[in-house]
C-alpha cells in the first residue's frame, strides 16, 4: 500500500459482484466539522447490494459500504464530542468498505468497553433496525402475536431476541433445518421451514385469528402470504426485499384482508436524530452486555473477499452477521 493510500472497494460501474473491486484509494482525511476512523470491522447489508446493482442509485466510482466501527484516528477542526482513541460505530458512513473512513460526528456512536468491535459493527445498522421496528415502526406489547421472515438471518435473530424481551409469542420462517434450530436458539417459540404453507401455520399458531405484526424482510416470495397471515388490523411491516422487490399491488387489499396496515420503513428515518439514534444504540449496547441480546457473526471475510460476502448474503447461504475485515 503506498503512502496516503488505504485499501478499500471501489465500483465504477453497477452490476454483478464482479464490478466490487479491490483498490488502493486516496486517505480520506478528516476536514472541519469531520472524524476520520480506522475500521476494524464493516457490515456487509442487502442495502450495499442494492448500491452495487444501481436499485439505489449512487454517484461513480463510489466506495461501497455504509456500517461499521473502530476507532477515532483523527478529529477535525470544531468537533468537541469525540477524541482520538475512541471506541465508535456507525451504520451510515459511505466509504466503510476501507480502512479508514470519514463523516461528521453525528453519524457515530460511542461504543462501550463491554462491546467488541464486531459485535458493535454487527449491530450498528441491524440491531438499530431490529429496535426500530419492534419499538416505533410497530409497538410490541407483551402477548403480541410476531411473525417474522428469515429469522435465522442477521436482522431476524435480533429481532425475534428483542420481541422476547418485550413479551411477544414469535413464530418465524427459514429456509432448512440447521436455520430452524438457530432460530430457536433465539428463543422462537415456532418454526417454519420453507416457504410455502407459512399462512396457514400462522393463522394455527393464533388460534385461527393470525398474528399481529409481520416483520417481511424477504419481500416478493412472502408478500402475499404475509397479508394473509394477519388478523383483523394487524400490521404488515415490509422492510426488505431479499427475494426482489414487490410490485405495486391494489391498495383495496388491505381493506378486504380486515383493515391492515402497511407501512415500507427504512431505519434511518428513524435514527435522523442523533439524540435518538444514541438512545436506541444504548439500549441494543445494553442488551448485548446484560446478556440477553446474543450477537451472531456469521461469516467474517477479508477486505479483498467482499465480493464473496456479498454473494453469500445475496444467496442466503448465511446465518446472523458478515463483516469485513481491512
Amino acid at each position: 500500500m503506498g503512502e496516503g493510500l488505504i485499501n478499500a472497494i471501489q465500483i465504477t460501474e453497477n452490476g454483478g459482484p464482479e464490478v466490487l473491486r479491490f483498490t488502493e484509494v486516496d486517505a480520506p482525511e478528516a476536514g472541519p466539522g469531520q472524524l476520520a476512523v480506522q475500521v476494524a470491522a464493516a457490515g456487509v447489508n442487502f442495502i450495499d447490494i442494492y448500491h452495487r446493482q444501481g436499485v439505489y442509485p449512487l454517484p461513480l466510482p463510489r466506495v461501497l459500504g455504509l456500517e461499521g466501527a473502530g476507532r477515532v484516528i483523527a478529529v477535525g477542526e470544531g468537533v468537541s464530542a469525540f477524541q482520538i482513541g475512541d471506541r465508535v460505530a456507525w451504520l451510515d458512513v459511505f466509504g466503510s468498505y476501507a480502512q479508514v473512513a470519514v463523516d461528521s460526528p453525528d453519524k457515530f456512536i460511542l461504543v462501550p468497553a463491554d462491546v467488541s468491535d464486531e459485535q458493535a459493527a454487527a449491530v450498528a445498522l441491524q440491531g438499530l433496525t431490529a429496535h426500530a421496528l419492534a419499538t416505533d415502526v410497530y409497538r410490541i406489547n407483551p402477548g403480541d402475536a410476531v411473525l417474522i421472515h428469515a429469522g435465522a438471518g442477521g436482522v431476524g435473530l435480533l429481532l425475534t431476541q428483542i420481541a422476547k424481551i418485550k413479551g411477544a409469542r414469535v413464530i418465524t420462517t427459514v429456509s432448512t433445518p440447521a436455520k430452524a434450530a438457530l432460530s430457536r436458539s433465539a428463543g422462537a417459540d415456532e418454526v417454519v421451514i420453507g416457504y410455502d404453507d407459512f399462512p396457514s401455520q400462522a393463522r394455527a399458531f393464533t388460534d385461527g385469528a393470525g398474528v399481529n405484526v409481520v416483520y417481511d424482510g424477504v419481500g416478493a416470495a412472502t408478500f402475499d402470504g404475509s397479508l394473509e397471515s394477519i388478523r383483523r388490523r394487524g400490521m404488515m411491516v415490509l422492510f426488505g426485499g431479499a427475494s426482489g422487490q414487490v410490485p405495486p399491488f391494489d391498495i383495496q387489499r388491505l381493506n378486504q384482508r380486515g383493515s391492515l396496515t402497511l407501512t415500507r420503513p427504512k431505519v434511518y428515518d428513524f435514527v435522523a436524530d442523533h439524540a435518538e439514534m444514541v438512545g436506541r444504540a444504548a439500549d441494543v449496547f445494553g442488551w448485548i452486555a446484560d446478556g440477553r441480546l446474543d450477537v451472531r457473526i456469521g461469516g467474517r471475510y477479508p477486505l479483498a473477499q467482499a465480493a464473496q460476502a456479498q454473494e453469500d448474503l445475496a444467496a442466503r447461504k448465511t446465518t446472523g452477521k458478515l463483516v469485513l475485515i481491512p
